[in-house]
């Protein structure tokens, strides 16, 4: 057998780590090879909707690739996840996700994927206020208002929802137990359908985010009773908090994130997570949220990961405080 010196052994597995390193290196400038599709859980025009054609506006020259936005609604915004969780894990397949996902984790009693193992974390793009509205005929003119006139008529008025287990259906169940009325909750599968039926008087109220209802509210369409937030918002700095308004430890907003398929390589991840930090933080980006009344985030990963996992554990106790369950 031929001995090897060690000198020159060593010399080849020097060799041969750098080949490796530098074949590594050149997969991850050749990604993305093409178009990346970010999947909105919701119809168009809703905030989901907006903000991730806002984000890919931004990620298509940064990357080299179109960046496309398809929506695929339904099942309270499970159903487009778990398109993505059983997707291709080569990141060009992403969610643009929100908080209702981590509430749907208690909400359904199955759910075809567990919203923190199948999927990885990249960045949450912002969070939006959300906010109490009703029809611009509607007589209440205040929170207080409201709850008397829901009061003098048990189960006679209802409230729109993005659909079962979204934070807006969490919230209307909250307001119905803090206030003590009773509601019939409509959910739709996203903002457009929800305003749409709002303006037009089906729906009484809703607690839908800031972004799709603000252009109606500036037109006299719609009146903002409350935000749900803990502190007002900028959008909307004269409405008053539910907590100001008697709902005591009142405080639920709405974030945005994009995720990928959990086994997406970490060099793919990164690339990701850089571009789109680099973009939310822009200044053209940060002005079009403060446009739709959002507050850009861009955090890391990690970041994202620990924000899931402890808002999972919040909502999974409000979700059995408010006994709301999902076939």
């Amino acid at each position: 057998m031929t001995q090897i010196h060690p000198t020159r052994r060593h010399a080849m597995q020097a060799m041969a780590l750098a080949l490796a390193t530098l074949g590594s290196h050149a997969m991850a400038q050749a990604w993305p090879s093409k178009p990346i599709t970010l999947i909105v859980p919701f119809p168009a025009g809703g905030t989901t909707d907006v903000l991730a054609r806002a984000l890919a506006d931004k990620l298509t020259p940064a990357l080299g690739q179109t960046v496309i936005v398809e929506n695929k609604p339904g099942a309270g915004a499970t159903l487009g996840a778990d398109v993505v969780a059983k997707s291709k894990p080569d990141g060009t397949t992403l969610l643009v996700g929100a908080v209702h996902h981590t509430i749907a984790s208690s909400v359904y009693k199955k759910l075809p994927y567990d919203f923190q193992k199948d999927f990885a974390p990249i960045t949450v793009i912002a969070m939006v206020p959300n906010v109490l509205v009703v029809n611009a005929d509607t007589p209440a003119k205040n929170v207080a208002e409201l709850v008397a006139m829901l009061k003098a008529k048990p189960g006679h008025y209802n409230y729109g929802s993005n659909g079962n287990g979204t934070a807006q259906h969490l919230i209307g169940t909250q307001f119905e137990n803090q206030t003590g009325t009773d509601l019939a909750h409509i959910p739709y599968k996203g903002s457009g359908p929800l305003v749409t039926d709002l303006i037009g008087g089906q729906v009484t109220m809703s607690f839908d985010t800031i972004t799709p209802v603000l252009p109606h509210i500036k037109a006299g369409k719609l009146r903002p009773l409350a935000v749900t937030t803990a502190k007002r918002s900028s959008a909307l700095p004269e409405v008053p908090t539910l907590q100001e308004a008697g709902l005591k430890g009142f405080d639920i907003g709405t974030w945005f994130g994009v995720l990928a398929p959990a086994a997406t390589p970490k060099d793919v991840l990164a690339r990701l997570s850089t571009e789109m930090v680099k973009a939310i933080q822009s200044p053209d980006f940060k002005k079009r949220m403060d446009e739709i009344g959002a507050e850009p985030i861009g955090n890391s990963p990690d970041q994202m990961a620990q924000q899931i996992k402890a808002e999972t554990e919040k909502f999974a106790k409000l979700v059995k405080d408010a006994k709301v369950t999902i076939e």
